[in-house]
């Protein structure tokens, strides 16, 4: 188990704390510069935290206060991380098999030895006959299992992998995660994955972690973050579409876009007419070609066709809020969806979440 707590102000700052339990992957997003490698870099001992605590299978790798400095501090070569960096940082003089390698040299005196556990690596990574090849004589999927390999060489205690991804095509990507997804229930060890596809995270993570400017906002599983983000900043940061304002008061909330009121469910936490952002999930909207009691009038401003799925962009009547509907190209025509006709909305209530109108800096965003 993998548990963390940092802070520093400087020169990037960092308030993240977090823990990733043995065969959890959990991952890392937020927008460029936000702070995640930072975070990566921090836990492998490349970079130092001016205060907190990062210990990993009961053992500290580092510890600091404000007040006393730091007082436990492993450097990197201590610390039984596997680090897989987005560049992959092979060396481009040794062979796929030299570069595995390396990091068996201090555990493995033998040479032959290294060799025969790094031919095993590469046969796990599925390229074994590509062992003598050059960094420059692979694709970009095959250098990245190579790299792969040799984070893993050593039998880290944790893997830690910063946008693997990103540098290889969709059907590389789509090879990579099953390998990776294969090496998770062998491994049983915590691992990070700092990514800027939230689509990836979803698809592969067991939690997320949301981090902007260097402040861990929210985790959650992905289900949990994308239907109930912990306030605005969240929902902006996950791509929630549909974000709007309202008041909110016992359990009643008034959208500012129409004089509609739903009955939504109350905690208790929010004081009688609190200006709050709220959500509401794809099962939660509904179109109908007939008015109700509780719809609302709705203009269709533009449908864009994916397939057999249609996105719909409406436009409320006599306000200027948006909304975003998907729906199958089947129920579009079921409806008689156009552009430029009115069609009738229907919002649940009881799946709406509200979150506090709260910016990056206030304090509270953290126990909201």
């Amino acid at each position: 188990m993998l548990k963390i707590k940092l802070s520093q102000t400087t020169p990037n700052p960092l308030q993240l704390s977090l823990e990733c339990f043995a065969g959890e992957l959990h991952a890392l997003v937020g927008p460029s510069g936000s702070g995640k490698t930072t975070a990566l870099r921090t836990i492998a001992g490349l970079n130092h935290a001016h205060a907190g605590k990062i210990e990993c299978d009961g053992e500290l790798w580092f510890e600091a206060s404000e007040i006393s400095g730091i007082t436990t501090l492993l450097g990197p070569a201590q610390r039984s991380c596997g680090f897989l960096f987005q560049q992959y940082a092979l060396f481009p003089h040794l062979s796929a098999l030299e570069n595995v390698c390396i990091p068996l040299y201090n555990s493995v005196p033998d040479f032959g030895e290294r060799k025969v556990q790094a031919a095993q690596w590469l046969n796990r990574m599925g390229i074994s006959e590509l062992s003598h090849r050059m960094p420059n004589q692979l694709s970009g999927g095959q250098q990245q299992r190579v790299a792969l390999a040799r984070a893993l060489a050593r039998s880290p205690k944790i893997l830690l992998l910063d946008e693997p991804f990103s540098a290889v095509d969709a059907p590389t990507r789509q090879g990579l995660y099953k390998t990776l997804a294969e090496l998770r229930k062998d491994l049983n060890i915590p691992i990070l994955l700092v990514t800027h596809d939230l689509r990836e995270a979803d698809l592969l993570a067991d939690r997320i972690t949301v981090i902007d400017q260097g402040v861990g906002l929210q985790t959650a599983q992905p289900q949990v973050l994308f239907e109930r983000p912990r306030n605005s900043r969240v929902a902006e940061l996950v791509g929630i579409n549909n974000k709007f304002s309202g008041v909110f008061t016992a359990g009643k909330l008034r959208w500012d876009a129409c004089s509609t009121v739903f009955e939504v469910l109350d905690k208790g936490k929010i004081p009688p007419n609190t200006p709050v952002a709220w959500v509401v999930p794809a099962d939660g909207i509904s179109l109908h070609a007939a008015p109700s009691s509780s719809s609302i009038e709705a203009h269709v401003e533009q449908i864009s066709t994916l397939g057999q799925i249609a996105v719909i962009q409406l436009l409320l009547n006599n306000a200027t809020h948006k909304l975003i509907w998907e729906a199958s190209a089947a129920e579009v025509k079921r409806l008689e969806l156009e552009v430029g006709k009115n069609t009738h909305l229907e919002i649940d209530g009881t799946k709406i979440h509200i979150m506090p109108l709260r910016p990056i800096n206030d304090p509270r965003r953290l126990t909201s």
